[in-house]
């Protein structure tokens, strides 16, 4: 199973029972499997999983791997379409052409614009 934020949770429970049945009831390993699957299953049937996973992409994915393009575009007048039909939101990164754009507010008018915000790949030396 990779390490992956979009995991299985029912996957994850199976695995952590196959683990569980090497060790006896009532051993530490035991304990602390058991406390993970329970811990895990209240997290879903409380309705925070998605908030679970994104401290999960935050925990264990370096920042640059974690960083999400909302659209990717060869021109910028493709990108400036994409806008213009309501598709971006406020915060998106945008590739556009192999550079990296933020879709911000406008000051005036109203609607959004790009401010240009390099990609991870464009910081690595």
């Amino acid at each position: 199973m990779a390490t992956s934020s979009d995991f299985d949770v029912d996957a994850v429970m199976g695995v952590l029972g196959t683990i569980g049945e090497r060790f006896q009831d009532g051993t530490p390993e035991d304990e602390a499997l058991r406390i993970a699957a329970v811990a895990l299953l209240y997290v879903r049937e409380n309705g925070k999983l998605e908030d679970y996973r994104e401290y999960f992409r935050r925990f264990f994915i370096p920042a640059t791997e974690s960083v999400l393009v909302a659209q990717s575009s060869s021109t910028t007048e493709e990108a400036d379409a994409w806008l213009a039909h309501g598709q971006g939101r406020e915060g998106d990164l945008v590739r556009v052409a192999g550079k990296g754009f933020r879709a911000i507010p406008r000051r005036k008018g109203g609607g959004l614009m790009f401010l240009r915000t390099p990609l991870p790949e464009e910081m690595e030396p």
